[in-house]
């Protein structure tokens, strides 16, 4: 059995079986399951369970096992079940499933303590507000799309370095151009669409129709609009352009769409909503999207994007220091969901992000700073097996073993790791201008998806945050307790 497979397994008997599974999906590094009777799932037994970086208890039951390995798992379970990702699972599955165990390695109990603390600070936030659940739609929408930025992202660097060197007169323009745009054509499958993913996924967040939402996302792209004849702004008189509004409009375009849709589906007989409902909702959504959503989003949009470049570009050191420094308690709130819409933005207007390679810089002061525990504590041997298990995926950009299994349980050291990472911040500040073609990688997989040819500015950063980190922690961070001798 593959290690997919016996993780998946596991799952499945730490949840109360397959008969307890009403659905299985997943994130970039989360399985998501939806779970018929929580009280008979064992979050304690999910924790430790080989392989499981977290458990966040959500309206779905989401474990935490790291990119790229979480589609394996999520398909193994899916196999195992004998259905697609995202179907109802039938009633009447086995849930006798062979247990198996396995020795701790210094990788799964750096993941088991961090699982513990993690569930520990989630029961302690309050997730029943109002804006606590816009955040938690805000990543519903966006995270299913990641791979797929980072997939174009990845092929639109390629593009930029073969165009770099043709002008460069290092490789032969008529030989090369054509691969460039080749690539730059499959880049565009997302990005040139987006709109209408973001719509799809919109929409089955707020409880729409999918292909209503993407309708809705397509319409911002005025397809079939010409110079001869525009489409007047009906605020100013000026021509609207195809993409005004972006993001945002769609998200309100979308979320109104369903808001719609629902009330006529209320009112109208069933024998006639097939097909007055689609109709309605689109006709009258997509004129009001056209007329006031468009301008009055773009007007949004644009001065968000350019109060963000101002603020960066005017503050500088300081104003990368603040954002490296504070990311992290962020995330721990769940307050950076709020800044996804944001990232993409600055992608769609500008080509890139510099809010991204600023944050990544919080990653990597836990790096730093896990490295001076390990120094200071040799003589704790359960610490340092944990930081062991952890840095190898820390230095990827995975940072939540160290987070939640090093740097949080110790108090100090989150604090110190949070100021190096704000050092890095301040660099790529000072620096200005390092952005980042997609999102969803951090630390050294960022590497490959910073924009305008400035990762060696990056990584000086990166290096500095590394370095600010293990300064502060070794000076200042390391408890008396920690460093006292313990056994395994």
């Amino acid at each position: 059995m593959s290690k997919e497979q016996d993780l998946g397994q596991k799952i499945f008997e730490e949840v109360g079986g397959m008969g307890n599974v009403s659905k299985i999906a997943h994130c970039m590094t989360r399985v998501r399951l939806g779970i018929k009777d929580t009280d008979k799932v064992d979050v304690e037994g999910l924790k430790k369970a080989p392989g499981v970086l977290g458990v966040v208890e959500d309206d779905t039951l989401q474990i935490i096992v790291g990119p790229g390995f979480v589609n394996k798992v999520a398909g193994a379970m899916c196999d195992m079940a004998g259905v697609k990702l995202g179907e109802t699972l039938p009633d009447n599955l086995d849930e006798n499933l062979t247990q198996s165990s396995t020795a701790k390695t210094g990788k799964e109990l750096v993941e088991e303590r961090a699982a513990a603390t993690k569930a520990d600070m989630k029961k302690k936030q309050n997730n029943s507000s109002g804006f606590k659940r816009l955040l938690k739609s805000v990543a519903n929408i966006f995270v299913p799309l990641i791979p797929g930025f980072v997939g174009a992202g990845l092929i639109a660097g390629i593009a930029a370095i073969l165009f770099n060197n043709i002008q460069a007169g290092n490789l032969d323009a008529a030989t090369w151009s054509q691969y460039v745009t080749v690539l730059n054509v499959i880049k565009n499958g997302i990005f040139s669409f987006l709109v209408i993913y973001v719509g799809i996924n919109t929409a089955q967040e707020f409880g729409g129709t999918p292909v209503l939402g993407g309708a809705i996302g397509g319409v911002t792209l005025l397809m079939g609009v010409t110079p001869e004849f525009p489409i007047k702004n009906i605020f100013n008189g000026s021509d609207m352009v195809a993409g005004q509004g972006g993001i945002i409009g769609v998200l309100l375009a979308v979320y109104l769409l369903c808001v719609l849709e629902k009330f006529l589906r209320k009112w109208i007989p069933n024998s006639l909503d097939i097909i007055l409902t689609p109709m309605l909702a689109l006709l009258i959504i997509g004129l009001f999207t056209i007329f006031i959503i468009m301008p009055f989003a773009g007007v949004i949009s644009t001065s968000l994007v350019g109060s963000i470049n101002w603020i960066i570009a005017k503050g500088g050191l300081f104003a990368g220091f603040v954002l490296g420094t504070l990311f992290l308690p962020m995330v721990m709130l769940g307050l950076h969901q709020v800044l996804t819409p944001i990232h993409v933005e600055m992608i769609a207007q500008q080509g890139y992000t510099i809010l991204l390679p600023m944050l990544a810089m919080a990653g990597a002061g836990q790096v730093g700073a896990s490295i001076a525990i390990w120094m200071r504590c040799r003589k704790n041997k359960p610490l340092v097996t944990m930081i062991k298990g952890g840095l190898p995926v820390g230095i990827l950009g995975i940072g939540e073993p160290l987070i939640y299994g090093v740097t949080i349980p110790l108090g100090r050291p989150f604090i110190t790791a949070c100021l190096g990472g704000g050092i890095g911040g301040a660099i790529i500040g000072f620096f200005g201008n390092v952005g980042a073609i997609a999102i969803g990688p951090s630390g050294v997989a960022l590497i490959p998806l910073i924009a305008n040819n400035s990762w060696l500015e990056y990584v000086i950063g990166l290096l500095a945050a590394y370095l600010g980190g293990f300064i502060l922690t070794y000076l200042w961070g390391v408890p008396k307790d920690a460093m006292e001798a313990v056994e395994e």
